[in-house]
């Protein structure tokens, strides 16, 4: 999986190198980076030795990066921000990582080297991370690099089936008019985006850019399109579908109730989920039945992976979601290597973010953003 043409780019915390399938060939990777073993493994499966560089950020120099690029993508870690972890935010060790990527960002710029385009993404809990103090200093952060910064939340919902709501923070060095809208718009410009954005001091309120960014044409696709033949998986026992059904809330059944009535065949995405009820902690099962898969996490446990329901009449099954059916999820492509281990490619799939998301970005605002700085320059 080799592109030789487009602009150079800087790849960060790039897991599996998800993002860079969906930057090719817009732009081509000079240099990618990441600090955990298994990740850089899957990358050189699919990519080859050439450009990854295993280690932490905090440790890089520009000594260590080839040349320039028009781009940096920044995938840095969510654990800190998200709902899923403690809330710990930027000053935290794992999504303080946000930090060891600036530096690196402010030694480049000191070289003359700055990239003409950053590209930052990570969960939507970092407009609200410690109230938005989180999101204003990323934000200055990038400002007080010489970057016009701006943000869009990104649902992979728009392009897989697959409730993905994602942060991108885009910063550039020259921002043209053409791609920037006179003010916040749907779907991208969220009511907590626009929020967060209110809240930050005057003088970075004023230069934040609301990036223009068309919508993509109608998904046609649904969790059952993306499912694996009933021969190539394994299905759980009549009982384990059972004592997941009895893990539903009242009103989960009676849906569940409802579609089993009028006779129709439903694939419903399930996650089990410990929820607060009279002031207890219950497991639950939560099933939907939208043709969407909810959102891909990293498993922890056997509880945290995804299930499927099959509902066809009276007839009840259930299985896992296979590794290959999220990466598919996810716009991987069907050959790209999974590790053999499905613990070890739901983590890689489950972490990354989704291709056909990163190649509308990419085709449609970080391209048009780095050839307007190429342009730029040779005038």
């Amino acid at each position: 999986m080799q592109c030789d043409s487009g602009a150079p780019f800087f790849e960060f915390f790039a897991g599996g190198g998800l993002a860079r399938l969906g930057l090719e060939p817009d732009f081509r990777c000079v240099f990618a980076n990441d600090i955990d073993p298994a990740k850089v493994a899957a990358y050189r499966r699919a990519f080859g030795s050439g450009e990854m560089c295993e280690g932490d950020i905090w440790k890089l120099s520009p000594a260590d990066l080839p040349s320039q690029a028009a781009l940096a993508w920044a995938s840095f870690p969510c654990q800190d921000l998200s709902l899923a972890g403690e809330r710990r935010g930027l000053a935290a060790p794992r999504s303080g990582a946000f930090w060891g990527f600036h530096q690196l960002m402010e030694r480049l710029r000191d070289a003359g080297r700055a990239p003409a385009v950053l590209a930052l993404e990570n969960v939507c809990g970092l407009l609200n991370s410690h109230g938005g103090a989180d999101f204003s200093a990323l934000v200055r952060a990038l400002d007080g690099l010489g970057y016009r910064v701006g943000a869009l939340e990104i649902d992979a919902a728009l392009f897989t089936p697959q409730s993905r709501p994602r942060l991108f923070v885009i910063a550039a060095r020259r921002a043209p008019s053409s791609l920037m809208a006179p003010g916040p718009c749907e779907p991208f410009h969220t009511q907590a985006l626009r929020t967060v954005v209110a809240r930050l001091p005057d003088g970075l309120r004023k230069r934040f850019v609301w990036w223009r960014l068309d919508s993509p044409a109608k998904r046609n696709t649904r969790l059952t399109d993306i499912l694996d033949e009933d021969a190539r998986v394994s299905w759980n026992s009549g009982e384990q579908t059972q004592r997941l059904v009895a893990l539903m809330s009242a009103l989960q059944r009676a849906r569940l109730d409802a579609i089993r009535a009028d006779g129709r065949r439903e694939v419903g995405a399930v996650f089990r989920r410990i929820r607060v009820e009279r002031g207890e902690r219950v497991q639950r099962a939560e099933a939907r039945f939208d043709g969407l898969a909810g959102c891909l996490r990293t498993p922890a446990g056997g509880s945290s992976r995804q299930l499927l329901l099959f509902v066809d009449g009276a007839e009840l099954r259930s299985r896992l979601l296979s590794p290959r059916e999220a990466a598919r999820l996810m716009g991987v492509p069907e050959d790209y290597p999974l590790p053999d281990s499905q613990t070890a490619a739901l983590h890689l799939v489950g972490d990354a973010v989704c291709v056909p998301v990163v190649r509308w970005l990419s085709q449609h605002l970080l391209a048009p953003l780095a050839g307007a700085a190429a342009q730029r320059l040779s005038a």
